[in-house]
Formats: C-alpha cells, sequence, structure tokens
C-alpha cells in the first residue's frame, strides 16, 4: 500500500502572511493497482470527506464525496 502526504493552504490563509494554517491529506492507493499501472486511484479520508483522485495524474481535480456516499458504493462492489 503506498501512501504519501500532499499539503495544501486551508482556504482561511490569506496571501498577505499572518495567521496560515496548512493541511495534509494522506493518500491510499487502491488495493486494486497494480505495480504494471493501468487504471488506479487513490484515496484520503476525513472525518467529513473522501477525497478521491487519478493516481497517474495527481494533480487533476480530485473527487469528493460524503463517507456515507463513499460507504454506500464500498458496499454495491
Amino acid at each position: 500500500m503506498s501512501t504519501d502526504l500532499d499539503w495544501f493552504k486551508s482556504s482561511y490563509s490569506s496571501g498577505q502572511g499572518g495567521e496560515c494554517v496548512e493541511v495534509a491529506l494522506s493518500w491510499t492507493k487502491s488495493s486494486y493497482s497494480g505495480s504494471q499501472g493501468g487504471e488506479c486511484l487513490e484515496a484520503a479520508l476525513t472525518p467529513t470527506t473522501i477525497h478521491i483522485r487519478d493516481s497517474k495524474n495527481p494533480t487533476a481535480p480530485v473527487l469528493e464525496v460524503a463517507p456515507t456516499t463513499w460507504s454506500t458504493f464500498l458496499k454495491s462492489l
């Protein structure tokens, strides 16, 4: 299982310096991802949001869903 941290500034941080907060998401690659590449996704779990991204393009937009939505999706597999 591959995990890395993705740091970003909080939306409450201003561009003027001052009080800044950085947040880290811990991304975990899907167990269905093989070492040969292919179709892979990564997820970062927080109490209020599940963040999902394409592991081959980690700077692309991220899909965000509620934990209940993620749980329903996983149960349907």
